[in-house]
């Protein structure tokens, strides 16, 4: 996967979210999955049968409303010669809005930042979201090698996704019957073969790992000492080495020894990502406490900072419930933006300058503008969950925004 900025994870999270909101009366909305590699005239064919399959639906509704849906896909994809990058989405389906014939056809179509693996078309009241709930889950990129004398499998972790990437054998003798000389001389023999085998898994793991820009860490697993003779050994590149976090003692090698590697260094994997936020609010709070400190939070004061460009970590909690609105004066064209709570509204804003009431004109997600100004400035971005004290401390404390400063402003 390739790295997604914190916008697009942010924005893909809300749609997500405003997608799970949506319900049907019936078994009307329909969900469709294109992967990359498929046939947009093979889906326009499956289309067209399902349509033909839905004629057998009892309900009247239903049916049209199944039917609609189904034709508003088959338009969309006239304008796609052939699926994104990423494969494609599509959800269509009659929303109500209220009582019996309020119903509106609302159509959602977009890339998703994960390559989509298997076609999928889903007919449901609620739309089919589960593949999406678990690319959300993707956040770190991970190598795992588990490896003992005699075989080594080399995967990558994308989130719960686990790709192969190379398996090995040695070929190194197992035990022998030789005596005195004859002993040593196999003994030396099979050290050979072992250090040799060992080689050329590192370089495998060199050509695997090196390539992956996001690459979080390693873990190496298998059963015996084997893997800690390898990690002594100079047998990876330093980089791939560094990054190294654990080791685990395993059952099996090959695809079951990758997954019990998984399961037993989750863990470790998952208290990595926590211990990065953790990090990154503590040396926020480190700095807000130093007399020289380069800290600052609260929206006003973060968002002066973002338009100096004077910021080099912003720090966002996913649980920012503020709005921006821009208000209009239809007299004088004077404008101002206020931000406010989501749930509250404006009403009866006077202009400063001439008294008119002023007009809302523009509403925005006040992370969506602050990701956006860090982008502008070439901050780093980190919407920090509140999984944590710290998390939960960012967002009590200091409104959850808060930046780390690259000078004193």
């Amino acid at each position: 996967m390739a790295e997604v900025s914190s916008k697009e994870l942010y924005e893909f999270k809300r749609t997500i979210e405003e997608l799970a909101d949506k319900k049907g009366r019936g078994t009307e909305l329909v969900s469709v999955y294109i992967p990359p590699d498929k046939q947009v005239s093979d889906v326009v064919k499956h289309m067209r049968e399902e349509l033909s399959q839905s004629a057998n639906i009892k309900s009247k509704q239903t049916k049209k409303n199944v039917q609609s849906a189904i034709e508003v896909i088959v338009q969309k994809l006239k304008l796609f010669p052939k699926p994104p990058e990423h494969g494609l989405l599509l959800f269509v389906g009659m929303i109500p809005k209220g009582g019996p014939g309020t119903e509106k056809m609302e159509t959602y179509v977009f890339e998703p930042p994960e390559v989509i693996q298997t076609y999928t078309y889903h007919c449901n009241s609620e739309f089919y979201l589960e593949p999406l709930q678990d690319m959300l889950d993707v956040k770190e990129t991970y190598g795992l090698a588990v490896l003992d004398r005699k075989e080594a499998t080399i995967a990558v972790l994308r989130g719960k996704r686990i790709d192969i990437v190379k398996t090995l054998t040695s070929g190194v003798p197992g035990k022998h019957k030789a005596g005195g000389q004859s002993q040593r001389r196999f003994d030396r023999l099979i050290d050979l073969a072992a250090h040799e085998f060992l080689k050329r898994i590192g370089h495998h793991i060199n050509d695997a790992f090196l390539p992956i820009p996001d690459l979080k860490g390693v873990v190496l697993g298998g059963p015996g000492h084997t893997k800690e003779e390898f990690l002594e050994g100079d047998y990876m590149h330093y980089e791939i080495k560094n990054k190294v976090i654990t080791t685990v003692d395993t059952s099996y090698t090959g695809e079951f020894g990758i997954r019990e590697v998984i399961d037993k260094s989750m863990d470790v994997l998952n208290e990595m990502d926590i211990m990065r936020e953790k990090k990154l609010v503590q040396r926020f709070l480190k700095e807000l406490i130093n007399e020289d400190g380069l800290s600052s939070y609260g929206e006003k004061d973060v968002r002066r900072n973002l338009e100096m460009g004077a910021v080099e970590v912003l720090l966002l909690s996913e649980d920012v419930s503020y709005k921006r609105e821009t208000c209009e004066c239809p007299a004088c064209a004077y404008t101002e933006g206020k931000t406010i709570k989501k749930s509250e509204e404006i009403e009866n804003e006077q202009c400063p300058q001439c008294g008119e009431i002023m007009k809302v004109v523009g509403t925005r997600d006040i992370i969506d503008e602050f990701v956006d100004m860090a982008e502008e400035g070439g901050s780093d971005v980190e919407i920090i969950s509140t999984e944590t004290e710290e998390g939960i401390q960012l967002l009590r404390a200091f409104g959850g925004i808060a930046a780390i400063l690259r000078y004193r402003t």
